[in-house]
């Protein structure tokens, strides 16, 4: 036998598959870790409990797939992006892991808006300017924590220290580069107009590789831990997104993948870089010759699971009670409400928002409330709110790579039927449900294929992944959505001047 194994490190865990070269699953596991949100905006994660959980996920499915040594031919990595560690003079972490949900930066990347340079610096690089990126996160530090700014040798990702760790280099590949908002997506080069931003140099930051190189000669403490020898080849792989497109067969022209797990995202492959004119997309590799467009949205189940928690009560305990999930008797609920929820529009910004407004002060409301409208309807609101926000930005995509021809949905929300239908009535498009298990995962074991010569071409891809649904539109769900989603965007943009007031009293006044 042969195998490859796929390692995704993730915002809350590290989930790893093991795969034979066919694609099949043989055996899979997942490590959580805690989220420190110790102050306002903060999002933190201690480097060395991903460090520990990449291991622990390696040594168990190696275990569980009792895997010889001559049988393991590589493992290839897929990482969440724009997360942020410095690194002392004697490699040793100055900070905690900032992630991409860490918002302690909002005010540079407002200043880096209101005067231009931040526009100029998107053209190059293609990473909106938002504090998700490390562009921001460093300028924060540099302003707010000077002390931290001079100490700094290396400013890496989490990918990056995992492979230090493992190897004693720091490297970083194309696809993470991709999203700091330093990297020349059209150069392949840190950014010169970023890095005199910054005030740092290239030496400050790893190495540029592609996604597909490899390195061997882990760390022979490693080795003996996880039963492996030098001479299996790591591959760099690339970021959780781009290869969950890659996961889900979604990197032929016009096919589009939207994830909705804790927060979601819209994505679509195009053969070379491309920028939104007015900021709004990303473009990050997934190798040197593909791309993907999209907006990422920070409001996805977390909305779901907002209402649950606040909204829901009495169920969670009698879900507890008969030992069912509260999401599905709570799904079971809004199915009783017709679409468009009698005129109740839910706009999801609890955490700020991303794609597509890119506003970190933005808030959530509820709009249309009359007595009529009960805590079902809030439910179904909510949920259909976070669809809205995802067809925008699927409209703002359009504008560069055109319409798409068929939409592969993925994440935890694709369990559910009723939000699989949402989906395909609000893009009035037909969604198929891929039955691929966990997309990130298979996507970095594909490139890994891919990269040390056991596949032809990513395509090989559409072989490993299964269909589980198709969803078609509904006329008269879709009829409603089309009279709904104008009032929905018009709104939006009425709010819109208000959310830094709110977020700011909330700030100064809310413990």
């Amino acid at each position: 036998m042969e195998y490859m194994i796929g390692v995704d490190i993730g915002t809350t865990s590290t989930k790893s598959v093991l795969y034979d070269m066919k694609g099949k699953v043989i055996a899979h596991a997942n490590s959580g870790y805690q989220l420190y949100q110790d102050v306002p905006d903060m999002a933190e994660e201690d480097p060395e409990d991903i460090f520990d959980a990449v291991i622990e996920v390696l040594g168990q499915i190696i275990r569980k797939g009792k895997v010889k040594k001559d049988e393991l031919k590589g493992v290839s990595f897929s990482s969440a992006m724009h997360s942020l560690i410095l690194m002392d003079q004697d490699d040793q972490p100055l900070t905690r892991a900032i992630t991409w949900a860490d918002n302690r930066a909002a005010k540079y990347s407002e200043e880096l808006k209101a005067n231009g340079i931040g526009a100029e610096i998107y053209a190059k690089t293609g990473t909106p300017i938002h504090p998700m990126a490390p562009l921001s996160k460093i300028l924060w530090i540099k302003n707010e924590k000077p002390d931290l700014f001079k100490k700094t040798k290396k400013f890496i990702d989490l990918k990056t220290y995992v492979f230090f760790r493992l190897f004693g280099t720091y490297k970083m590949e194309y696809s993470i580069a991709s999203a700091t908002g330093i990297f020349n997506i059209f150069k392949l080069k840190w950014e010169p107009q970023a890095l005199d931003l910054l005030g740092i140099t290239t030496d400050q930051l790893p190495e540029l590789v592609e996604p597909t190189d490899t390195i061997t000669g882990i760390d022979s403490n490693y080795g003996k831990v996880l039963g492996i020898t030098k001479d299996v080849p790591f591959v760099f792989g690339a970021s959780d997104g781009v290869l969950s497109n890659l996961g889900v067969n979604a990197i032929d022209p016009g096919v589009v993948a939207v994830t909705i797990g804790t927060s979601g995202a819209v994505r679509v492959v195009v053969d070379k870089p491309v920028v939104d004119p007015n900021g709004r997309l990303f473009c990050y590799a997934l190798t040197k010759d593909k791309w993907v467009v999209g907006g990422p949205v920070n409001n996805g189940g977390i909305v779901f699971r907002w209402v649950k928690d606040q909204l829901f009560a009495p169920e969670k305990i009698t879900a507890e009670q008969m030992q069912v999930s509260t999401y599905d008797i709570l799904t079971q609920i809004a199915e009783k409400i017709p679409a468009g929820s009698d005129g109740l529009l839910f706009h999801p910004y609890l955490g700020g928002e991303r794609a597509p407004i890119w506003d970190a002060y933005a808030r959530g409301s509820f709009f249309g409330l009359t007595r009529k409208h009960t805590r079902a309807h809030m439910v179904r609101a909510a949920l259909e709110g976070i669809v809205y926000n995802l067809y925008i930005v699927m409209l703002t995509i359009e504008g560069v790579a055109g319409k798409p021809k068929s939409i592969q949905a993925t994440g935890g929300f694709a369990r559910s039927a009723l939000w699989r239908q949402m989906l395909a009535d609000i893009f009035e498009q037909d969604v198929t449900i891929p039955e691929s298990f966990e997309s990130s995962c298979l996507g970095a074991a594909v490139l890994g294929m891919y990269a040390l010569g056991y596949i032809d071409d990513l395509s090989a891809v559409k072989d490993m992944v299964g269909v589980t649904d198709v969803h078609k539109p509904n006329e008269e769900n879709f009829q409603v959505y089309r009279e709904l989603l104008p009032i929905w965007i018009r709104l939006s943009r009425v709010l819109e001047p208000e959310y830094k007031s709110i977020a700011e009293f909330q700030k100064k006044h809310v413990k």
